[in-house]
């Protein structure tokens, strides 16, 4: 079992928090001192987006988040600078979240094995196709990387069985259909959709996509997932104008949340 799973099924609370934060927004500095203060504050896994001109998953909070940061020439060498930087300074297992073009253009293997290198313990490519995951899959269980593969209601049911058949442990359900981003409500019928996963595998779930309240944690906390990801409320944190008070705001979001999921303790 991979350092990303092995991390949540030791969890003593219901399930972990994922935030999710894009690379070089606001700025590659706040970058560094968001990565650190999610650790200090909670967070049990970290997901971290490689920016990307052309983010079909993204909604209008992480697509602004990901075009700043490109304007200001992020990209994935000084991602990886910034993770060497960073990496034995942080506990929570860091997850690249990137798509499939950047992966190709460095080649599969050498963009697997640099950032493995860096630090990184998961990969989540929303588009990649899963008839090409074989090979990405057998070069992250060299470098003792996780593939997380995307799962979501409108799949067909033979797709889906595929998909957790090649998951290496744990699943993403993606909890809506369309982009991320902050929704009012979440979905109920999602409870009965994790519990037809349920009935397929043992392995590991994720939740995420439009989740942004407290009030949606402590719903979906008891849903029987093993993680939570949180994605635009976290970058909207951090477009606060002054960069200091946008971490403020990080910081005091994730240990709100991180409070709530913690307020039932197992055993």
């Amino acid at each position: 079992m991979s350092i990303v799973s092995s991390t949540l099924s030791s969890l003593h609370y219901p399930c972990g928090l994922i935030p999710f934060i894009t690379a070089g927004s606001p700025s590659i500095n706040s970058t560094e001192k968001a990565l650190l203060l999610l650790d200090q504050s909670g967070a049990d896994i970290i997901e971290i987006g490689l920016p990307y001109s052309d983010p079909l998953a993204d909604g209008p909070v992480i697509q602004e988040a990901s075009s700043q940061a490109l304007s200001q020439g992020m990209n994935l060498d000084i991602l990886l600078d910034l993770l060497h930087r960073v990496k034995d300074n942080i506990q929570a297992p860091l997850v690249l979240f990137t798509y499939y073009n950047p992966v190709l253009s460095r080649g599969v293997a050498v963009f697997l094995q640099e950032i493995a290198a860096a630090g990184i313990k998961g990969i989540i490519i929303p588009d990649l196709p899963l008839e090409e995951s074989d090979y990405v899959i057998e070069v992250c269980n060299a470098l003792s990387i996780e593939l997380i593969l995307l799962v979501t209601p409108t799949s067909p049911s033979e797709r889906i069985d595929n998909i957790l058949d090649k998951s290496q442990g744990l699943i993403y359900v993606v909890s809506s259909t369309g982009v991320t981003g902050m929704r009012d409500e979440i979905n109920n019928r999602m409870e009965d959709f994790i519990a037809r996963i349920r009935l397929k595998t043992d392995k590991l779930i994720m939740i995420g996509f439009g989740i942004s309240k407290d009030e949606h944690v402590r719903k979906i906390m008891n849903w029987n997932v093993d993680g939570i990801v949180i994605g635009s409320a976290f970058v909207n944190c951090l477009s606060d104008p002054n960069p200091d008070e946008g971490l403020k705001k990080l910081q005091d979001f994730c240990l709100s949340v991180g409070k709530t999921l913690r307020s039932n303790p197992i055993g």
